[in-house]
């Protein structure tokens, strides 16, 4: 993983923190202690189980074995050949909402090392470079947070979870229009929601990305995110997620190379 620890990769060329746009000190500030205040509070008030709701534990040894026992799968969705560290489904969508959607900062901890485990997984396809290593020079972007749902959770799940893998993305995307949340919505829905909502924040010739975002579906959203990336002259060298949505056609694998 040490290939991704880029200069570049921890702030942008004016060394701010843009990911959903120019943030001031304090700004960033507020959202960091929103975050650690969410942490500590699921961690030291009476809580229940993320993953099965048993009472006074956060994250149960059943389902914190659950999730270590998972391994990256390869798939497809849209043309696009992605790693993800967990199946969608049972404890691992219940942490997964929780973590999202429920203020459980806390899950980050137990769901990271899966993602951890599909980033390697999909840096290990990338071919060796001039410099004999899989994945050097290769940078990490994700999808930028809707400002409606950072305010509503008060911290950006994918950053959270790549700061526990050691990691920080390069925040070279930005909205370009608002968008609906797609849950919820079909496949042809999500493809027409995903179309053009993203751009790049400058040019980026010639620089190299892994691409991450927490749950795969239909493959719309990142086919979006690596369109703007590709326009602005970068090349997309991996996908990695956390869980995918198994559908009936396009699984590829049911173990990662």
């Amino acid at each position: 993983m040490s290939a991704l620890r880029d200069p570049r990769a921890s702030s942008t060329p004016s060394g701010r923190d843009r990911s959903d746009g120019p943030r001031s000190i304090g700004a960033i500030a507020v959202e960091l202690s929103r975050a650690a205040l969410a942490d500590a509070v699921s961690t030291l008030m009476p809580v229940a189980c993320a993953g099965c709701g048993r009472p006074d534990l956060a994250i149960c040894p059943v389902c914190r074995a659950a999730i270590a026992a998972a391994r990256p799968v390869e798939v497809s969705r849209a043309g696009l050949r992605v790693h993800a560290g967990l199946e969608y489904g049972g404890v691992a969508a219940a942490l997964i909402g929780a973590f999202k959607d429920g203020g459980r900062a806390d899950a980050s901890r137990v769901l990271a090392p899966a993602l951890a485990a599909s980033i390697r997984a999909a840096l290990s396809g990338i071919p060796r470079g001039s410099a004999g290593a899989r994945g050097a020079g290769i940078l990490v972007a994700t999808v930028p947070s809707t400002r409606a749902a950072l305010m509503a959770r008060g911290y950006r799940p994918v950053p959270m979870l790549l700061a526990a893998c050691g990691l920080r993305a390069m925040p070279v995307l930005r909205l370009a229009r608002d968008r609906d949340d797609q849950a919820g919505l079909g496949a042809a829905a999500r493809a027409a929601n995903a179309e053009g909502g993203l751009v790049a924040r400058e040019r980026l010739d010639g620089r190299r990305f892994l691409l991450v975002d927490d749950v795969l579906t239909t493959g719309s959203t990142l086919l979006e995110a690596r369109r703007a990336l590709v326009a602005a002259g970068a090349s997309v060298e991996a996908l990695a997620v956390l869980a995918e949505t198994p559908l009936r056609l396009g699984r590829r694998s049911g173990s990662s190379r």
